[in-house]
This record gives structure tokens, C-alpha cells and sequence, in this order.
């Protein structure tokens, strides 16, 4: 798509280099990684400008906001993924087309996407968000409760449990290194939570992905275990 955001081309294939660089530099395999474009805040033009470039899945943060962009892309092939906290009103509402729900947080949130899930005769994915950074602020569960919370959940016709996500401490200076270890330590609690859990084989439950890693810590996340990515400014530009 011509026009004022055809500079998504080269973000994406400048990133994407970025994460096979980072990939081998730890013996990872760089297809290993999906990379989930979010695009909250930006038009469905620019979205339309990734579409063009091969880039299928989408994160946004709000479900009106997602719901006002599927509409206009309703006969293209793409993935959308709801990374920000989801309210138990709102979940009737992306049910029917959200390919991943990565902010389920709660047993109530779980039995309302059942629910809703099962009136629409839909197989919901979803991954468990935990708060490793402990911060107050922040959605997720704690991760002293994860697994128990996987158990309770695994019993859901309707929900299928895939993985794993959470949002590190967000660092003021990307280059200290205390503050790097800090994030290390966040995408650590939880790739040994998804490794603990993954050994368990409980029915229903496919330990997937790995949701950790945004523009200014997927380096840490590629080295600490992750495969998929919530990349925002690194291929759409600076938000307003």
C-alpha cells in the first residue's frame, strides 16, 4: 500500500533482522519467534501497510479499539490478539474472532470466557498473564498462584490454554545494566513457571507460547526463552 506508511516495510524487515541476530547470538532459530505487530493507537491504514508486507498478527491493548479495526478487515486473513486486560462485560464481544486472548488473569475472567465461549460454540485460546514484576499497577496473576490457576482452568471445554505472558518492569534507561537484570529476572520467573508447568502434561493445556519481550526488552526476552514478541514502536513508529 502506497502512501504515508510505507516505512512499516522497512521497520519490519529492520527488526526482524534485529531478532535473528539476537537469535543466533544465543543458538536460537529465529523462526522459533512470532512477532505480534501492536497496533493500538495507529489507523487501519497502517495496520493495511503491515497486511501488505506478510505481518498477520496484531495486538491491541482495547477491546472497542479492536473491534472498530476488525470490522474493516473482516475479508483479510490476519490474526488478532488481545494483550491488554480484559473485562468480563467486554469478552462477549471478541470471542467470536480473537485468535489469542493473552491477558486471562483470573478463574472469574475464565468462567465468563466459557460461558460466552460455549453460547457461541467457540474454542477459545488464551495464555495466563502472570505479574512477575510484582508491581501493584499490573494485571496478572501472582506466580505462587499460576499453576493452581492452570488446574482450574485446564477443566474449560471451551478454553484452551497455550501458554504464558507477562510485562517486565519497564526500564528508564534500556542500557543499565541493573535495571536489565531486573527485566532478566522477570522473564525468568516465568519461562520457569511455563517449564514447570509444560513437565506436568495436564490435559488441555498445550504450553505453547511464551508471551514476554515489547520494543525495548525482546533482546532479554529472545535470550531468556521467549517465542513471540509484543512489538509496538518498533515497526509502527513513536505514538503520540
Amino acid at each position: 500500500m502506497a502512501g504515508q506508511f510505507d516505512y512499516i516495510e522497512n521497520n519490519l524487515l529492520r527488526f526482524k533482522q534485529k531478532v535473528k541476530k539476537f537469535c543466533e547470538s544465543c543458538m536460537r532459530d529465529p523462526k522459533e519467534i512470532y512477532v505480534i505487530a501492536v497496533s493500538k493507537t495507529f489507523p487501519a491504514d497502517a495496520i493495511a501497510s503491515a497486511l501488505d508486507f506478510n505481518q498477520l498478527d496484531f495486538g491491541e491493548n482495547r477491546v472497542q479499539e479492536m473491534l472498530e479495526k476488525e470490522t474493516q478487515f473482516a475479508d483479510r486473513i490476519m490474526h488478532w490478539h488481545l494483550i491488554g486486560h480484559l473485562q468480563t462485560n467486554k469478552v462477549k464481544f471478541v470471542v467470536p474472532f480473537v485468535f489469542l486472548i493473552h491477558s486471562l488473569d483470573s478463574l472469574k475472567l475464565a468462567q465468563k470466557i466459557q460461558s460466552e465461549a460455549a453460547k457461541a460454540a467457540k474454542m477459545v485460546k488464551c495464555l495466563i498473564q502472570v505479574n512477575t514484576s510484582g508491581e501493584e499497577q499490573k494485571s496478572g496473576c501472582e506466580p505462587k498462584h499460576t499453576l493452581k490457576l492452570v488446574k482450574e482452568i485446564a477443566g474449560f471445554e471451551n478454553i484452551k490454554l497455550r501458554g504464558l505472558m507477562t510485562v517486565a518492569r519497564e526500564m528508564s534507561d534500556e542500557k543499565d545494566n541493573a535495571q536489565r537484570e531486573i527485566v532478566r529476572s522477570n522473564f525468568r520467573t516465568l519461562k520457569n513457571l511455563f517449564d514447570e508447568i509444560r513437565q506436568l502434561n495436564i490435559p488441555n493445556v498445550d504450553m505453547k507460547y511464551l508471551s514476554m519481550g515489547m520494543t525495548g526488552d525482546f533482546d532479554i526476552a529472545i535470550e531468556e526463552g521467549s517465542n513471540m514478541l509484543r512489538v509496538g514502536s518498533a515497526i509502527f513508529g513513536s505514538r503520540n
